[in-house]
C-alpha cells in the first residue's frame, strides 16, 4: 500500500519540512508516503480566484496515478477519529491498492477534484493553516499505523 499526498504549495516554512520529515522517518518502509508539491495557481490583482483553482485542479488531477483510490481533504468532508482512520487503514491494507490524498490550495479544491474523490475527509471543523494540514495529516497516519501495530506512540 502506497500513499501519495498531492499538496498545492511549494514554499513551506522550515518547521513544516522538519515535521514532515520527522514523522516520515518514523514510518516503516512498507508504509510508503510520497509528497508531491504543486505550485499555486496565479493569484493577484488581474487574476481571478476561480482561474487559480482551475489551474491547481488540472495539476492535481494530472498527478493522480491511474487506479488509485482518492481522498480529498475537505472541510465539508466526513470527520474521522484516529481510531476510524486506523480501521480504514486496516481495511485498505486488506484490499491492497494505492491511495492519493489531495490537499488544495488556500481557496480549497475544485468541484472536479471533489467529484474525483472516493472519500472526503475533514481533519477539523476549524480552518487550519495550509502548511499545518500536512503535519496533522502525516502525524495522524503515523498514529493510526501505531494503533494497528500496538506501538506505544498512541498511548
Amino acid at each position: 500500500m502506497r500513499f501519495k499526498i498531492i499538496a498545492v504549495g511549494t514554499k513551506m516554512p522550515g518547521w513544516v519540512t522538519e515535521g514532515w520529515n520527522d514523522y516520515g522517518k518514523r514510518l516503516p518502509r512498507d508504509f510508503q508516503i510520497d509528497l508531491v508539491e504543486l505550485p499555486l495557481g496565479p493569484r493577484g490583482k488581474n487574476q481571478s480566484v476561480e482561474r487559480a483553482i482551475a489551474k491547481e485542479s488540472e495539476q492535481i488531477l494530472a498527478a493522480i496515478p491511474k487506479g488509485d483510490r482518492v481522498i480529498a481533504l475537505e472541510v465539508t468532508g466526513k470527520p474521522w477519529s484516529t481510531e476510524r482512520l486506523a480501521a480504514n487503514l486496516a481495511d485498505w491494507s486488506m484490499d491492497g491498492g494505492n491511495f492519493t490524498l489531495m490537499i488544495g490550495g488556500p481557496d480549497g479544491l475544485s468541484r472536479d477534484c471533489l467529484q474525483r474523490a472516493d472519500h472526503k475527509w475533514s481533519l477539523s471543523a476549524l480552518t487550519l493553516p495550509h502548511p499545518l494540514v500536512r503535519i496533522v495529516l502525516i502525524e495522524q497516519l503515523y498514529r493510526a499505523w501505531s494503533i494497528l501495530n500496538n506501538h506505544p506512540y498512541h498511548k
